[in-house]
């Protein structure tokens, strides 16, 4: 490892993995969180954290492709985001069904001849007790939160390896490092893609791909208010910041981990969970 004052030659920095320039003075920074011109796809996007994201992208300057398994709900944010001025379009989707997986991806290169960055999303947060589990269950778990994602990645491929800016994000939780007695599937797989990304991230970095993950915490949801008044209150109680998180503050830290203003981050990930874990 080098460290300043080392008396060594030289290091080029410039230019691989979306990178910007390597001269701070040259570095346009009211340009490097935007995503103009890139095809950004992001599954689950229909509803919560993934509609918030595609919003965001959109906004940042992307085509957006938002996939979800309701294909109604593919239509009305098609139609939603294109209301606001972003080019986008709604794909259905189940995560579980490889079949679409690769349906998914050959709509988006057909409708915009790229993929730079994907964001996996989509997820099933399967309540199954301990001692009470089924194989189904866990099945219909790993398909959506592991295999599902994985595969993604993998068909998307020879997209991202022709593409300047290509980065790979997905939304683990805060969960992958907590205890959990109701969705302990959930948990463990986002756990096992916390180990992926960093599989990922070293096994893609020679093609200039990025691969990171985002953990939010608490996140005011669908999911998370189908637990109840009670428990989220707990959520809430159990943050440094006593309170659950708005879906759209899960944009920021992902449209870091998508433009240029993460170009030299790869196989890390960020918490985004109002100090949940830390604690």
């Amino acid at each position: 490892m080098i460290s300043e004052g080392d008396d060594e030659s030289p290091i080029d920095v410039g230019g691989s993995a979306g990178g910007v320039e390597s001269d701070t003075e040259g570095v346009d920074v009211n340009r490097l969180f935007r995503l103009d011109g890139r095809v950004a796809l992001v599954t689950g996007g229909t509803r919560g954290i993934g509609r918030a994201i595609a919003e965001g992208f959109g906004q940042a300057g992307a085509r957006v492709v938002v996939a979800s398994r309701k294909a109604d709900a593919c239509v009305d944010t098609e139609e939603a985001l294109r209301a606001v001025g972003i080019d986008a379009i709604g794909i259905a989707c189940h995560m579980g069904s490889l079949s679409e997986v690769r349906a998914l991806v050959a709509a988006t290169v057909e409708r915009y001849g790229a993929i730079d960055v994907v964001v996996n999303n989509a997820a099933n947060a399967l309540a199954e007790p301990i001692g009470s589990f089924t194989e189904p269950g866990f099945t219909k778990s790993i398909d959506v939160n592991v295999k599902g994602p994985l595969f993604l990645i993998q068909e998307s491929l020879p997209h991202l390896r022709v593409s300047d800016h290509a980065s790979v994000i997905n939304m683990v939780s805060a969960g992958a490092w907590l205890f959990s007695a109701t969705v302990a599937h959930y948990a463990a797989a986002k756990a096992a893609m916390v180990s992926y990304t960093k599989a990922l991230a070293a096994g893609l970095a020679p093609d200039g791909i990025r691969v990171n993950a985002l953990a939010p915490g608490s996140v005011d949801t669908d999911m998370t208010r189908a637990t109840g008044p009670a428990a989220t209150a707990g959520m809430a109680r159990a943050a440094l910041l006593r309170r659950v998180a708005h879906a759209d503050e899960m944009v920021g830290p992902a449209l870091f981990l998508a433009s240029d203003a993460s170009s030299y981050l790869t196989g890390t990930v960020i918490h985004a969970d109002g100090g949940l874990v830390t604690r």
